[in-house]
């Protein structure tokens, strides 16, 4: 394989067209072969999804790529802490012992896809609210859960104490787990999903205050509150499932006779409370899979995702749950410039975009995934 001595610069990637840059890929994955692999979350637009060698949701396809024995190089077509998870399952111990030291390397297309969710809890805004915990409960009483849609360094902290990490398909196993361990669980950084997954298993709203990094003093807790919380929840939300509100529930019940609402548990709890499912997005997907012809659903997540079901299932009728349009953008900003830009680098011996999870924050990451996968 040849070695440019400069990286292709991005901004002429920009001029070409779809049909242009889809072939460029074509040729550059034929070039790459076994050794590449790219991943598509389910989020992800069309053109890109074209391209992946593997769909699905950021865990599971974290978790495929790491167990591929011949590939080098992940270019993740997702958001950035999707391939920090990619990063520290491939390049875990006994896979780099396996490669003889030889790293994977895990590319983002494009830098700027981040994860609004994962932004609204900080490593810092983490450690100071324990710290605050620790001076009205004992902190031995609590254990810390974050979602997968965080960053390494918040599951890290997570390793370091006690705690583990969840997604949105085994988030009630998770709590019972946590709960075996110790009586209170601190749950980041999306509320509703540990809102309604704690609904669920008896923990009233009343033993679920919010933390809001924002505020002062005991996150705009009383000390009290904190006291008799069972579950403390983070102030922070998903924006594309935060939109889907009742009154779009209602609305859809009464235009469209014996449809079904099918939601992510992301969404609100006055959404999920009265939608006929909830479920990850695995779920949905199955869900719609199984259902006979002439369903009728009205679906809470992603609109990327409704529309790709809408095609694959013609004989259901699907709706997008909003009368807004409502997609990820940060998902988004991966389009096939980026895609091209990156694999084309690649093929000329250049690493672009790639995300490095620090070694310490790697392990204690890996701690905590693997106490996920004791109860999955």
């Amino acid at each position: 394989m040849s070695v440019a001595l400069e990286p292709i610069p991005f901004p002429p990637y920009r001029e070409l067209g779809n049909e242009a840059l889809h072939e460029r890929i074509k040729v550059a994955k034929q070039a790459l072969g076994k050794s590449l692999l790219i991943l598509g979350h389910h989020y992800q637009q069309d053109d890109v999804i074209e391209h992946a060698d593997l769909n699905g949701d950021s865990y599971q396809l974290s978790k495929l790529a790491a167990d591929s024995v011949d590939c080098r190089s992940i270019v993740f077509c997702g958001v950035h802490f999707m391939a920090e998870t990619a990063d520290i399952l491939a390049n875990r111990p006994e896979k780099l012992r396996s490669r003889d030291g030889q790293r994977v390397s895990v590319i983002l297309p494009d830098m700027s896809a981040g994860c609004s969710m994962a932004d609204m809890a900080g490593i810092r805004q983490v450690e100071a609210a324990w710290k605050q915990l620790g001076e009205v409960i004992d902190t031995t009483d609590i254990t810390p859960v974050t979602y997968i849609n965080s960053a390494a360094s918040l599951k890290a902290f997570c390793g370091r104490h006690g705690g583990i990490v969840c997604t949105s398909s085994n988030a009630k196993a998770v709590l019972e787990w946590a709960f075996a361990q110790r009586k209170r669980v601190f749950f980041f950084p999306d509320q509703h999903l540990g809102r309604n997954t704690s609904l669920k298993m008896g923990i009233t709203n009343s033993q679920m205050p919010v933390w809001n990094p924002h505020e002062d003093e005991l996150g705009g807790n009383t000390k009290q509150t904190i006291q008799d919380s069972r579950v403390i929840l983070w102030k922070g939300h998903c924006s594309v499932h935060q939109m889907f509100q009742a009154e779009h529930v209602a609305t859809f019940r009464k235009k469209y006779p014996g449809i079904k609402i099918l939601v992510h548990p992301e969404c609100p709890q006055e959404v999920n409370d009265i939608a006929d499912i909830s479920g990850s997005t695995s779920k949905i997907i199955e869900t719609v899979r199984k259902a006979p012809a002439g369903t009728k659903w009205a679906i809470g997540t992603e609109l990327h995702l409704v529309n790709r079901l809408k095609k694959e299932h013609p004989e259901q009728e699907i709706h997008f749950l909003s009368p807004l349009v409502c997609m990820c953008a940060t998902m988004y900003r991966i389009d096939l410039a980026h895609l091209c830009w990156c694999l084309e680098n690649l093929v000329q011996g250049h690493v672009v975009n790639q995300i490095v999870v620090r070694e310490d924050i790697a392990n204690w990451s890996l701690i905590a995934l693997e106490r996920m996968l004791t109860v999955s």
